[in-house]
């Protein structure tokens, strides 16, 4: 019993372990634009039914109550916290936000489609509207050279006006996907995330429609990272770390008796 007790805090505190790491990353990225925080969702793992509920005591009774022993804790996976981030606003002419429900599309040098959040953008060489990391927005948009003004609607439609007109041509629009389960979008980093089996298939419309959230122009969406929450959530980690690493240190000393007076 002893030997198992110690396996048993040993997956509390690779548990906590884990989770304190997803705390972590949270707090470090509590000024990353549109950065949603994670949680770690913990399961107990497989039970030891030395007895099992029912089971025939004698020939005439049956037990009330089973005994099961368990056998520790894991982490079963992490959970994308979607809620909105407050939306800031910058005033620069390609800093754009969803407002809603919705991602960006851009274009990866494999050739795929990832998703973001983060509207920062900026213009290529070529006039290109792309991110901060160079991967151009899709469907692609190129503002025309001599470009004075570049306006960008709630339905993601840009217009430009170019030096000596005066009247504004559209040039693009800026579609916006969603999916049936954002929390299943695989995270790649560089504020991109990809399409999996669990998100299910993109579903890409114009910003304003039914289950589209809208786009403003010169503002980014926050990280929704609450840094009271996640101190709170590191105290109680660390708290729980500490338990069970007295646990450990308990049948430690429990085995230490036990062979002293052998």
């Amino acid at each position: 019993m002893s030997a198992s007790a110690l396996q048993v805090a040993r997956t509390g505190l690779e548990a906590q372990d884990t989770r304190m790491r997803v705390i972590a990353n949270n707090l470090a990225n509590v000024a990353t634009t549109a950065f949603k925080r994670d949680r770690a969702n913990f399961a107990t793992l497989s039970y030891q039914d030395v007895r099992v509920a029912g089971q025939q005591s004698t020939s005439q009774n049956n037990f009330a109550t089973g005994l099961n022993l368990g056998t520790g804790v894991a982490v079963q996976g992490t959970s994308r916290m979607e809620a909105q981030g407050t939306l800031d606003t910058t005033g620069n002419t390609f800093d754009i936000a969803i407002q809603g429900e919705g991602y960006f599309q851009v274009l990866l040098p494999s050739g795929q489609l990832a998703y973001t959040r983060a509207g920062n953008l900026s213009l290529s060489g070529q006039g290109e509207i792309q991110t901060s990391d160079g991967y151009p927005v899709q469907p692609a948009i190129t503002v025309p050279t001599n470009t004075t003004t570049v306006s960008i609607g709630t339905d993601g439609t840009v217009t430009a006006v170019v030096a000596g007109q005066t009247a504004a041509t559209q040039i693009g629009q800026i579609t916006t996907a969603t999916f049936v389960n954002p929390a299943g979008l695989q995270a790649l980093g560089g504020n991109l995330l990809q399409e999996t089996t669990a998100s299910g298939t993109a579903q890409v419309g114009i910003a304003g429609q039914t289950g589209h959230g809208t786009i403003m122009q010169g503002a980014l969406e926050t990280s929704n990272v609450n840094i009271v929450t996640e101190l709170v959530d590191m105290i109680e980690c660390q708290r729980a770390y500490e338990i069970n690493s007295k646990m450990i240190s308990s049948v430690d000393e429990m085995l230490k008796n036990a062979n002293q007076t052998m």
